[in-house]
């Protein structure tokens, strides 16, 4: 199999923790060719989609260890088609590039993409946690989400607790998110300017939740695959930050699921199947939803290391269980065709 990942350089990746590494070092041990491009490297030539790929050399020893197949692996670069690929695996930060879906729109029916076009411009920002949130449900914390400055204002006026999270609606990484109290009201419209109105007149969604009790003490990271969790890690803030992010600076602990946490990914997997996203990471406090992560969920180095496993296996077991369900379909399709022809 032939897989690209659509991700960041690979000079960027850090070798010890990448959760994309892990990936592409599996494939790699597997014999499959790979790939890497960055979005701002896809291109049209003579009306076929490709793009400026990083390729990495197959190899006849692959180490063991991540940060000794990063230093030894020998890549070169080749203007590639999309549409050649068994596998298109996005791993791009966010935030969504959408001229970035609008190449890919062009292979989708000749690629496994991973995670699907649609699912991503369905679930790429925050927004999209409020689809699991209705008067029968009470696994999502109470969001508002606004430009109006005078709104949010109210909302935290009337607001029962203290504390509120504020964070803007393309964050990612933790970047942005901020606890904010009543005590502290007479900077909250400064803020709300800060995050909302841009120099140039535009302005910005921002997102306001209530606070849940236990975040002092972090999150729960629970990666998905095919609509059932593979392994989850509790992420602890640092001693100087509320986020829990590892970009932030948080540290991470092993974390079984609760009877509570297993049923809201039960609750919540099939919808994520039938959006395509088949591997997601989503972000749980006190049982409650916060986040879904789609683009490039991390967290595999980590469970890794404190299970003793190795998350990656399972993900690419499913992507080639995915490729040949496409090639047995064609080849299916072929032979009946076939039939019909010599009828």
């Amino acid at each position: 199999m032939n897989i690209c990942f659509l991700m960041y350089p690979w000079e960027e990746i850090d070798p010890e923790n990448d959760t994309s590494l892990a990936f592409i070092h599996e494939c790699v041990k597997r014999n499959h060719g790979v790939a890497l491009c960055t979005p701002a490297n896809l291109t049209i030539r003579n009306s076929v989609t490709n793009a400026f790929c990083t390729v990495i050399n197959r190899m006849e020893k692959v180490p063991s260890s991540l940060k000794s197949f990063y230093k030894q692996a020998v890549t070169r670069e080749e203007m590639l088609p999309l549409a050649g690929f068994d596998v298109i695996f996005m791993r791009a930060n966010p935030p969504l590039d959408p001229i970035m879906l609008n190449f890919l729109d062009s292979v989708k029916d000749d690629v496994f993409i991973m995670n699907s076009l649609q699912g991503l411009r369905e679930a790429n920002n925050k927004l999209y946690t409020a689809a699991f949130g209705d008067s029968h449900s009470n696994i999502i914390p109470a969001t508002h989400v606004s430009k109006n400055k005078n709104y949010l204002v109210n909302q935290i006026k009337d607001s029962s607790a203290d504390k509120m999270i504020l964070k803007p609606l393309n964050g990612f990484g933790g970047s942005g998110v901020i606890l904010i109290e009543k005590s502290a009201m007479n900077n909250i419209k400064s803020l709300l300017d800060f995050y909302v109105t841009n120099s140039d007149g535009t302005s910005n969604y921002v997102i306001l939740q209530e606070y849940i009790e236990g975040a002092d003490q972090g999150d729960i990271r629970i990666l998905i695959l095919n609509g059932e969790p593979i392994g989850a890690m509790r992420r602890i803030p640092g001693s100087d930050d509320h986020r829990s992010n590892v970009s932030a600076g948080g540290s991470v602990a092993k974390h079984i699921l609760t009877k509570q946490e297993k049923a809201l990914c039960k609750q919540i997997g099939p919808k994520l199947v039938k959006d395509g996203l088949h591997f997601v990471g989503i972000d749980v406090i006190g049982g409650k939803l916060v986040e879904v992560n789609v683009m490039s969920p991390g967290g595999v180095t980590y469970m890794n290391k404190v299970y003793k496993t190795k998350i990656q296996s399972k993900v690419i077991d499913f992507i080639e269980s995915k490729v040949l369900d496409k090639l047995q379909a064609f080849d299916r399709r072929s032979r009946l065709r076939n039939e019909v022809e010599n009828a």
